[in-house]
């Protein structure tokens, strides 16, 4: 599993030997294969603004999500206002239970004004405050982009899709916490 696009100057790289050999003798978590171990569902919430950018995310999250052992019936999607939202949303999802992971989806473009800002940077630390809070993965899917270029390029079907990655790092830190619970 992998949450990172691969720089091509970097595409053969090779971990050195000598920091191989040292990390085989520390035990070493990692969530790379995580599949579905228990009866815990995902939840996606995505923000209606530019939808048509954002359902492009979904895409991606959803199929990431079927990759990894979840069916449609075992995630509940729900429809935010916007990204200035999403992190009240996450906390309550979390607290009615069940949930191994929630995935937010959503773009906020750069305009004329501050409000850019503070709904980008508000949604970023509500959520980031939710899974600590929590303890339960929040996946960052919201786009902060300059245009609807940049966003458009970020929902592009395939490895870099934002979405795929979001859903991605969330079921990685969930599969590292059940881990750690071993």
């Amino acid at each position: 599993m992998s949450t990172e696009s691969v720089d091509p100057r970097f595409a053969n790289y090779q971990r050195p030997d000598a920091l191989q050999q040292r990390l085989d003798k520390m035990r070493v978590f990692d969530a790379g294969n995580f599949r579905r171990s228990n009866d815990g569902r995902i939840a996606v919430i995505a923000g209606r603004w530019h939808n048509y950018i954002v359902d492009s995310l979904m895409q991606g999250a959803l199929a990431t999500a079927a990759e990894h052992g979840f069916s449609d019936t075992d995630i509940d999607v729900v429809q935010a206002p916007g990204a200035y939202e999403m992190p009240l949303i996450a906390q309550q999802l979390i607290a009615s239970g069940g949930y191994v992971a929630v995935v937010t989806l959503g773009v906020v473009i750069r305009g004329e004004t501050p409000h850019f800002d503070y709904v980008a940077g508000e949604c970023a630390r509500g959520l980031a405050d939710v899974a600590l809070a929590t303890g339960v993965p929040v996946g960052f899917g919201v786009l902060t982009v300059n245009n609807v270029d940049q966003a458009l390029a970020r929902a592009q079907a395939g490895e870099s899709n934002k979405g795929r990655e979001a859903m991605l790092a969330a079921l990685e830190v969930a599969g590292l916490i059940e881990q750690f619970a071993r």
